[in-house]
């Protein structure tokens, strides 16, 4: 393989920019050349193909975001659009393609690889943290620490008013970054999508506390549990004595500096799709298992998930006296 192609598609994942970097100088110390597409699959369908060198990642590794643009384009679902993007692999004579992304990423990696036989590696970004068959993907723990960073700094506010915060992260169908953030940050409570949540018993949680003697309380909300405002609306109903004050991190958790592990994470990865695609290992999503880089075949990654660490509301409500 002589000429291969690279893009990040869907949200975009601290960690981004340094696996695009490990892909395009693995690349080039392997003798291959490297393309960037822009835009993700749309700049695919739309050609929007140029040659990368090493300078063009230089000064990367630090920096959020990602250099080669994502802009979601569910287009990509319609036939024709993909047959247009082969083509245009074809015309710029790329024979294998690195994809950065998340889970609808994968779905449309393994399209591309299925349907037109297209030497397709996946490297897993996400800061939800939701693809099965690796441990973590790029951009989960900078998120985790940019949301604890976020919440310690509310804490010091709930404290010195004696209010209750609640803290909506995103999530909207996994709370894996929902359960990290609220164990590293000693949230008392934390809400996710995959369990069903008793008000009732919420409510005398709080109420306990405040027995308990504490002048604060922090809960955790995966956006797919519940909408911030509304929870609170419900909970000063049933708590009128109490005061409770809600804070959205949104988009605060997608960017930023890629922390040191999400970095070397990236960086491994990258490294390893390049090889992948040298030696002939297709269709697969390269990922991490304990300390061990692993190859998952993309129809097991788009057909299976990946339970959510829930031994995590265990340790939170042992932590909660």
């Amino acid at each position: 393989m002589k000429r291969i192609g690279v893009l990040t598609s869907g949200g975009d994942a601290p960690g981004m920019n340094p696996a695009i970097r490990a892909v395009v100088r693995t690349a080039l110390g392997l003798g291959m050349e490297v393309f960037g597409i822009r835009g993700g699959y749309r700049g695919l369908a739309e050609n929007d193909i140029f040659q990368m060198n090493s300078r063009n990642v230089s000064g990367i590794i630090d920096v959020g975001g990602t250099i080669l643009k994502s802009i979601r384009f569910p287009e990509f679902k319609e036939k024709k659009i993909r047959e247009q993007a082969y083509k245009n692999l074809k015309g710029n004579r790329i024979e294998g393609l690195v994809v950065i992304g998340g889970d609808g990423s994968a779905q449309a990696a393994h399209l591309l690889h299925s349907e037109f036989n297209l030497p397709v590696v996946l490297i897993p970004a996400s800061i939800d943290n939701d693809l099965y068959g690796t441990d973590s993907t790029i951009g989960f723990d900078t998120a985790v620490n940019t949301a604890v960073d976020a919440i310690d700094r509310i804490r010091d506010t709930a404290t010195s008013h004696n209010r209750t915060f609640i803290v909506e992260v995103m999530g909207r169908e996994h709370g894996n970054l929902a359960l990290e953030v609220g164990l590293a940050c000693g949230a008392e409570i934390v809400l996710i999508p995959e369990m069903k949540i008793d008000w009732n018993k919420i409510v005398e949680e709080l109420e306990n506390q405040k027995i308990q003697g504490k002048a604060s309380s922090i809960i955790v909300l995966a956006e797919g549990a519940g909408k911030a405002e509304d929870v609170a609306k419900l909970l000063q109903a049933k708590l009128p004595e109490q005061e409770i004050r809600i804070s959205v991190l949104g988009y605060i958790q997608r960017g930023g500096k890629p922390s040191s592990a999400t970095r070397n994470l990236a960086t491994k990865f990258g490294v390893e799709a390049v090889k992948m695609l040298h030696e002939g290992h297709y269709g697969s999503m390269v990922g991490i298992k304990g300390r061990g880089i692993v190859h998952v075949p993309l129809k097991e990654v788009i057909s299976k998930t990946e339970s959510p660490a829930l031994e995590n509301l265990e340790i939170v409500k042992l932590m909660d006296i």
